[in-house]
């Protein structure tokens, strides 16, 4: 099992609450059917329930899934409320979600376009 996840081609998001009851397989075909998206690819989806204090990350690692579920012992995700959307985040983002933070941090410093030496 993959135990680094800073190469992974895809971070997924799945925006709104998801019945956290669901299990490896639950997930996968919600994120094939409501989402089109595909579970075996190289990507780390991420879901979370109605409490914003827990959420389970779905991997295929290349021989079966892998679910992490994890529970804050304090504090809540800042979890975007669409209930349709997906978002592919940057592993930049990802930190700040489970650090605590919004996805927009309006006072970072944005990456620059041009490249001027």
């Amino acid at each position: 099992m993959r135990h680094d996840f800073t190469s992974v081609q895809n971070i997924y998001i799945i925006c709104g609450k998801t019945d956290m009851r669901k299990g490896i397989d639950g997930l996968a075909t919600l994120i094939q059917d409501s989402f089109e998206l595909d579970p075996y690819s190289d990507s780390i989806f991420l879901f979370s329930g109605w409490s914003k204090d827990r959420y389970k990350c779905l991997y295929f690692d290349g021989d079966g899934f892998a679910m992490l579920y994890k529970r804050l012992d304090n504090g809540k995700l800042q979890w975007p409320k669409d209930e349709n959307e997906v978002r592919n985040l940057s592993q930049q983002e990802l930190r700040w979600l489970l650090e605590g933070l919004s996805l927009q941090q309006p006072k970072a410093i944005a990456k620059s376009l041009k490249c001027s030496f």
